[in-house]
């Protein structure tokens, strides 16, 4: 198994707060990203956790991504950063993407998920309810942020299941995709959304890798103490979260997890351009398994 770190669409330059900096000091300001997996399976194809910006999005951003959102978060549009434009420039086509697997459902998320029409999309239970049921609480809030441009296709979504284990390192309701041939599950971090989940991979003999989505967005909120919030971030996670107290529970189980498991977890968000600095060279690979 191989495992790619992909950034899926640049977004607007943000400056590293105080302290030492995070990598080369020349890079105390960097775009933000849409950091996104490719996995390469042994036995079933290609799997894309979150899909960032695609080829719609790039042609019509203000139609396919909304005015407000394209005004404030600056995006590139470099069609080279697609998912589909990185798939085949590794020598792949769109069809060999049998699996896609999204934190959640919102727009800087979903926005490859027509490059690859014939993908599984898989989402966690509690994700899927709050854009599917009617009588889910959170349902037109969540519908709302699932861009019309990014369901028009009709993409194929899919519930994971919670088959197999429920708890991952103490967090519990985890599910289990059915599908992806490699060791995967969808772990509940609520508060972004009406069912955020982390998406976790084993890797690296028996290492995981946790892909956090927007459950924090600036490295400051796990390693600093006091927490530091990015001032350019903040205001979005204050907008978009589905409930407060949930976030903030979540980041603290999040520091809890870096603290005590660093040896044998990587955790790392969607859009910080200093964790996928340290990470996007980490392409050797990978043995996974139970």
């Amino acid at each position: 198994m191989r495992i790619h770190h992909l950034n899926c669409g640049s977004l607007r330059t943000i400056p590293q707060l105080g302290g030492p900096p995070a990598v080369d000091p020349t890079h105390r300001e960097l775009p933000a990203v849409c950091h996104c997996l490719l996995i390469e399976t042994d036995s079933d194809g290609l799997v894309l956790v979150d899909t960032g910006l695609g080829s719609a999005d790039l042609r019509q951003p203000d139609r396919a991504l909304g005015a407000d959102w394209v005004a404030y978060a600056r995006p590139v549009l470099d069609p080279r950063e697609s998912a589909l434009h990185q798939v085949v420039r590794l020598g792949y086509q769109a069809q060999d993407v049998r699996h896609i697997v999204l934190t959640h459902l919102h727009r800087d998320h979903t926005g490859g998920l027509a490059d690859f029409p014939h993908a599984r999309v898989h989402v966690h239970p509690d994700e899927y309810r709050a854009v599917t049921d009617p009588s889910s609480a959170h349902h037109r809030h969540s519908l709302d942020r699932f861009m019309p441009a990014h369901r028009a296709h009709g993409p194929r979504l899919s519930p994971a299941t919670a088959d197999g284990p429920t708890t991952w390192f103490g967090f519990t309701g985890a599910a289990r995709p059915q599908g992806p041939g490699c060791e995967l599950l969808l772990v509940p971090l609520p508060g972004h959304s009406a069912g955020h989940a982390g998406v976790a991979v084993r890797a690296d003999a028996g290492r995981w890798l946790l892909h956090a989505g927007d459950a924090y967005t600036y490295h400051g909120e796990l390693e600093r103490t006091p927490p530091l919030a990015h001032p350019v971030f903040e205001p979005v996670q204050q907008g978009a979260q589905t409930d407060a107290a949930a976030r903030a529970a979540t980041l603290d189980r999040l520091r809890a997890l870096v603290r005590d498991h660093a040896d044998e977890v990587t955790v790392f968000s969607a859009h910080d351009p200093w964790e996928y600095a340290r990470l996007a060279s980490v392409n050797a690979p990978s043995h996974g398994g139970p």
